[in-house]
């Protein structure tokens, strides 16, 4: 007796070119169809793990539908979709046609074939993309958004390289303006005289939690290259927040800290929140510390409640 093979589950979320075809093979029946209605049969077709299925994007949209989305847009543009009503789609007799030549896999290369296709690939000049370029494997409102992740890393890098080659003087000052872009600290200039060197063991600063002060946190800041932050100096911290009889404290530091640092810190009673290198550079950048916007897009989609009659 045969034994039967178990499915592989995949657990990446396919590419918006790999999903066109079992989107296709979906339409097949000639019947029109909602987009929603082809996420089950497309989740199958690949043999997407639960995980997968329900993978969202930055924004909470499902990776998924966006992709099939997309998909079902390309399909369109080269004919072998039709939009017969808003939110809706329905195979034309030119995909019936790609069907019956079986294709393995219908990507951007096989739609060129089609004229109106090239043309609103050419004359949109996707993302830069032009005949002579390799067409993108990712839908163009993710290669926006993986570009903008990509470059926003490489600045991150560079703001936590910086704070690693500054002295300790910037190193301080620069924390404060992160902790009152934050909103901690009340002005500037109230911050720059809470903040200091206290000479107090593991504290290197107090800060107002509001602009009232009606409670302070207390700051403890490293400039560290590379050691990790071990659990010797949170339990220093610890305890010179117990001599101030505080609750609330920020370990602030370029580097890392260790597992086993972390883990203290989540079972003591003080609330200590810890901040490496990594985290740091990412809060310079949202709270635009060290860095200037040179540009800005909106990324805008169809309104299709206008067109609902």
């Amino acid at each position: 007796m045969a034994t039967s093979v178990p499915t592989k589950v995949i657990s990446v979320v396919p590419t918006y070119d790999k999903v066109m075809l079992p989107l296709l093979q979906f339409a097949s029946d000639g019947k029109e169809h909602r987009v929603a209605e082809a996420d089950l049969p497309v989740a199958d077709h690949f043999h997407l793990s639960s995980s997968a299925r329900a993978e969202t994007l930055p924004d909470g949209r499902n990776r998924l539908r966006h992709r099939i989305e997309w998909a079902r847009t390309y399909l369109k543009k080269a004919g072998l979709l039709a939009y017969p009503s808003r939110g809706s789609f329905k195979i034309t007799k030119r995909g019936l046609d790609v069907l019956s030549s079986k294709p393995s896999v219908i990507d951007n290369k096989l739609l060129m074939q089609f004229p109106e296709f090239a043309e609103f690939k050419h004359s949109k000049a996707e993302l830069g993309t032009t005949p002579e370029t390799p067409l993108p494997e990712v839908d163009p409102e993710e290669a926006l958004e993986n570009g903008y992740q990509a470059m926003r890393q490489d600045i991150e890098d560079e703001l936590l390289d910086r704070l690693k080659a500054g002295t300790p003087e910037f190193f301080e000052r620069a924390v404060v303006d992160l902790l009152v872009k934050m909103g901690y600290g009340g002005s500037r200039r109230d911050a720059g005289r809470a903040v200091g060197r206290t000479g107090d063991g593991g504290i290197d600063g107090i800060i107002n939690e509001d602009s009232l002060g009606l409670d302070v946190i207390y700051v403890q800041a490293k400039r560290w290259s590379e050691n990790p932050v071990g659990r010797p100096d949170i339990q220093k911290f610890v305890g010179a927040l117990q001599g101030h009889r505080a609750k609330k404290g920020v370990f602030i530091t370029t580097s890392t800290f260790s597992k086993d640092a972390r883990e203290y810190a989540t079972r003591i009673d003080s609330r200590i929140i810890l901040i490496d290198g990594s985290h740091l550079s990412t809060l310079m950048f949202q709270h635009d510390l060290g860095v200037t916007e040179v540009k800005s897009y909106r990324v805008k989609r169809l309104d299709s409640d206008y067109f609902d009659d």
